[in-house]
């Protein structure tokens, strides 16, 4: 769904000569619709003159300062670098002045992807309107006293250093926001503002009609104050954006360890799936009394797949910060076309009709019959050729798609490729996917099982010696490191065997020398397959094929056009220390006899 909302402000120097209010929103230029709308509302300070001033140039330092802030800063990083920065401008010009002018309340909401951050200084208010309730999301910054409460205690100018409050939360289809100086929300009470708020709603009136009806309900309730009324209307939301899971994953508990039976935002633990120590996976389905709230009676029979952090791992930054990526990837996908070979996850739960927000951070998939390629091993030595010709074609299909889109798997092996029973094979586990977006640790660790990781992530360059350098960097994954680990995948699939053996990190060994041939394994395999995954799992990178497409194509051509196997490495580019060897070994031999010949034989 696109981003869809409705703002209008209003103001007016009501029965003052001047109005020293003044409110201001944005939206995002092309291209920049991750960094959301921002919107503004702030009341100058009267005493010490110079609030018009103040109010005005905050609130537009702000519009169009959070725009030039990284996209990726925390909205609520940006909002206090920039207010800052502002407060310091303000505190520096009255320094220079006494008394001291040119300080201004300021209450500012940033609506981006599905949540919102609020910042408040002073006695301006913000209001939510959600399902009929009407909540105050600010508190005033005055004197604690019924005959000084127009006096500030804190607002943007007074000191070198200001104190911002920060609310952050999640954004739903039809939330309301209102944004008042207390010219308005002085004379209204909470119960009128709400009523108001409500007809707007009810009747589909615009934000700038509400905003001038709440002005006009104010000056005729007799405010003596300027008056200024903002309201944005959320009317729908962006795809979730990777901040939005990272906000959930640090201010959502991680769920504890469950059982079969135990019950989850209306979800029932049918079985645990999986636990490697790091994650955790069980088979949910919606809960018997969660019926109503489903959309339908095909909700309660579906099954689902509930994934979340071990409870050892809930304090761990890095690993939150990785499977908050892989939800935000996994949303990102389903408006692509790999979503046809990836599971479904689901932002909303099904047993609660998605109108309530989730007690814990975890990511629920959609659960498919089938099983994986592992699965399928371990019941036989190898699998049949045109079943793995069918598995390895519809894995390089869902990997062109991946690719294209700039998201790398990094982990693709059998137990990662699923076999549904509707005859489509989906790719499993984004966890360690990367997007160009994730975690710089995350990027810089060696994901994936070592067996299907190619060598030159390992530091290993077949080519090396031929350049004349026997220095070799670790290589970060690529799209070509997919292709090799399904090169890896298919030998294991049609052999039961694996290219290189069983590798163990940094075991660069295993790599030099060349891979014994499939078809050595299993003569059913025929020439022109043996050629290709030859190809597939070749030790120097420049002779593997470069795309998916192309992987693709030599599978689908087969037998009318083969490729030629890959040529054997010479021994020499295989070890560049051979001739050495044999000549120490030659040398260790001639030794040995010279000295049998002074010690034994006569003189």
């Amino acid at each position: 769904m696109a981003f869809d909302i409705d703002i209008g402000f209003c103001s007016s120097a009501g029965t003052k000569d001047s109005n020293e209010d003044f409110c201001g929103a944005m939206l995002p230029e092309p291209g920049r619709e991750s960094m959301g709308a921002i919107a503004a509302v702030a009341d100058g300070v009267s005493r010490g003159g110079m609030g018009k001033e103040a109010a005005q140039t905050t609130v537009i330092s702000l519009l169009r300062d959070y725009y030039g802030t990284p996209e990726t800063w925390d909205t609520t990083v940006a909002l206090d670098r920039i207010i800052s920065s502002q407060n310091a401008w303000l505190c520096g010009i009255n320094r220079r002045r006494q008394p001291a002018m040119g300080m201004t309340t300021l209450t500012a909401l940033v609506l981006r992807g599905q949540s919102y951050a609020l910042a408040h200084v002073g006695d301006s208010r913000a209001y939510l309107l959600r399902d009929g309730q009407l909540q105050c999301m600010t508190h005033d910054h005055v004197v604690n006293h019924p005959d000084f409460h127009h006096q500030l205690v804190r607002a943007v100018g007074v000191e070198d250093r200001v104190a911002v409050d920060y609310v952050q939360g999640d954004l739903l289809v039809g939330d309301v926001f209102v944004l008042l100086t207390d010219g308005v929300h002085g004379v209204l009470s909470d119960r009128k503002l709400r009523a108001m708020v409500q007809h707007m709603v009810q009747q589909s009136d615009s934000a700038q009609s509400a905003s001038q009806a709440l002005m006009d309900a104010a000056l005729k309730s007799g405010s003596l104050d300027n008056v200024t009324a903002l309201v944005v209307r959320v009317r729908g939301l962006l795809d979730s954006l990777l901040q939005d899971e990272n906000h959930a994953a640090n201010r959502l508990p991680t769920p504890p360890r469950l059982k079969t039976g135990d019950v989850l935002d209306g979800l029932v633990v049918t079985a645990p799936v999986a636990d490697n120590g790091i994650n955790v996976l069980y088979q949910v389905q919606v809960q018997a009394q969660a019926l109503a709230a489903a959309s339908s009676e095909s909700d309660m029979q579906r099954h689902y797949v509930l994934k979340t952090l071990h409870p050892a791992r809930a304090h761990d930054r890095e690993e939150l910060a990785m499977l908050a990526h892989e939800a935000w990837l996994a949303k990102r996908m389903q408006s692509s076309r790999a979503a046809d070979h990836l599971v479904n996850i689901h932002d909303r739960n099904p047993g609660d009709g998605g109108s309530r927000e989730r007690s814990a951070f975890y990511l629920l998939y959609d659960w498919h019959s089938g099983e994986t390629l592992q699965q399928m091993l371990e019941r036989q030595p190898r699998l049949a050729v045109p079943q793995v010709l069918a598995a390895g074609q519809q894995a390089l299909k869902a990997l062109g798609r991946l690719h294209r889109q700039g998201v790398i798997h990094r982990d693709i092996k059998p137990a990662n490729l699923h076999q549904g029973e509707d005859g489509v094979l989906r790719l499993l586990d984004l966890g360690v996917a990367l997007s160009g977006r994730e975690p710089e640790s995350m990027r810089k660790l060696h994901a994936g099982t070592p067996s299907f990781v190619n060598p030159e992530q390992w530091g290993f360059q077949a080519h090396s010696s031929m350049q004349g350098s026997t220095a070799a960097t670790e290589e970060l994954p690529d799209a070509q490191s997919d292709l090799f680990a399904l090169g890896v995948t298919l030998y294991q699939l049609l052999t039961g065997k694996l290219p290189y053996g069983q590798v163990l990190p940094y075991q660069v060994g295993r790599y030099y020398r060349d891979p014994t041939p499939p078809s050595r394994h299993n003569p059913e395999i025929p020439i022109w397959l043996n050629h290709v995954v030859q190809k597939a799992v070749a030790r120097d990178k420049r002779l593997r094929f470069e795309t998916a497409e192309e992987f693709l194509l030599a599978l689908e051509r087969g037998a009318s056009r083969p490729l030629n196997a890959p040529a054997g490495t010479p021994l020499m580019q295989r070890d560049p220390t051979a001739a050495w060897k044999l000549a120490l070994g030659l040398s260790l031999i001639f030794n040995v006899l010279l000295v049998i010949w002074l010690l034994f034989l006569p003189k």
